[in-house]
């Protein structure tokens, strides 16, 4: 069963016999490892040589003799564990080579609990939010969003930058920018009123309606959610102006 492990991590059958008798017999000239592993001498002096490149047998000389010794398992398996990293790390250029494009993810919701599922799940946010939202039909529809979602997601200290219509609604919400960890921005209500609210965090989306029956959906997709940052900067930008 060693031997079959250690040959599904890139060993000849030779090799983990010489790696395993080495490590069984400690530091050891090539004699010693030859007559334990039952490989001619020459041979097991060409595959520790090997197994040196592999990083799996270290040596010393000591009055003009080679001794080499099996590193340690733990080792090994450090080794092979920073190699898988190193594989997970690459595998979306290697599969953008290959040609494979991910699918965006899409998850439906409906009601005021669907809704409210959306928003919980931006409470796992790792970024900024970033946020369009109608300040005063997401009250309208749940009395108790400033609490069950606004606090929450204040003490989690997951900041938010938003923008809203200018209305009594809107300004209130500024207002209190500094206290719920957020920065709304206002923009004229009687030239882009919109009433749908997006989120922007992660690498999702979560879009929601409340004149369609409460309604919403969250889209995971690195790219379009890098897309929709660069869109929402530069409606941040323009919404400077007022």
């Amino acid at each position: 069963m060693i031997i079959d492990v250690l040959k599904n991590l890139g060993l000849t059958e030779k090799e983990a016999n010489i790696y395993l008798a080495n490590l069984e017999l400690g530091s050891s000239p090539v004699s010693d490892i030859s007559k334990q592993a039952g490989v001619n001498r020459v041979t097991t002096y060409d595959i520790l040589e090997k197994l040196i490149k592999k990083g799996y047998i270290n040596y010393f000389t000591k009055n003009k003799i080679k001794y080499f010794t099996s590193v340690k398992p733990d080792t090994i398996f450090k080794i092979t564990k920073q190699r898988t990293n190193d594989l997970r790390n690459v595998l979306p250029e290697l599969k953008r080579l290959h040609g494979e494009t991910p699918h965006p993810t899409i998850r439906y919701f409906e009601g005021l609990n669907g809704i409210k599922a959306i928003y919980e799940d931006t409470l796992r946010s790792r970024t900024e939010i970033l946020n369009y939202a109608n300040s005063e039909e997401i009250r309208e529809f749940w009395p108790d969003y400033d609490k069950e979602y606004v606090e929450k997601r204040a003490k989690k200290k997951i900041h938010l930058r938003g923008i809203a219509p200018l209305d009594e609604a809107g300004l209130k919400v500024q207002k209190e920018n500094r206290k719920y960890y957020r920065n709304i921005k206002l923009i004229p209500r009687n030239k882009y009123n919109f009433s749908n609210e997006i989120n922007i965090y992660d690498n999702k989306i979560s879009i929601i309606s409340f004149n369609e029956g409460l309604i919403g959906m969250i889209i995971k997709s690195s790219e379009i959610a890098e897309t929709q940052r660069v869109i929402f900067k530069m409606v941040w930008e323009f919404a400077g102006q007022f």
